[in-house]
């Protein structure tokens, strides 16, 4: 088990947080406040880089929903960036990459 690591900066278009470890029940909270804390503006776009995501369970995913409706409440975007093969393949099986903006790189 990987401890949880969210790293962010602000890019022209919104926030960014790259998100490092595992994305679990024990530890998902940690994401949820971190998108809660930013105060997102009509266009702007929420990125979420998984580029060194190591492990993502059912409530990782039910998280990045929440973030995507809260940007979404706030009239801005939400992309996922650099999404692990792993979890690449859970969002196509739940048909979730249909709902999320997805990038190849990382942002």
């Amino acid at each position: 088990m990987s401890p949880l690591n969210i790293t962010h900066h602000d890019a022209v278009t919104g926030p960014v947080l790259h998100v490092a470890g595992d994305l679990d029940y024990a530890q998902a909270i940690a994401l949820r406040e971190q998108v809660e804390s930013f105060a997102l503006s009509p266009g702007q776009n929420l990125v979420i880089d998984l580029s060194d995501l190591e492990y993502c369970d059912s409530t990782g995913l039910t998280v990045l929903l929440a973030a995507r409706q809260r940007a979404q409440t706030a009239g801005a975007d939400m992309a996922l960036a650099a999404v692990p093969a792993d979890t690449l393949r859970i969002l196509n099986i739940t048909g979730l990459d249909q709902i999320f903006t997805i990038h190849p790189g990382s942002a």
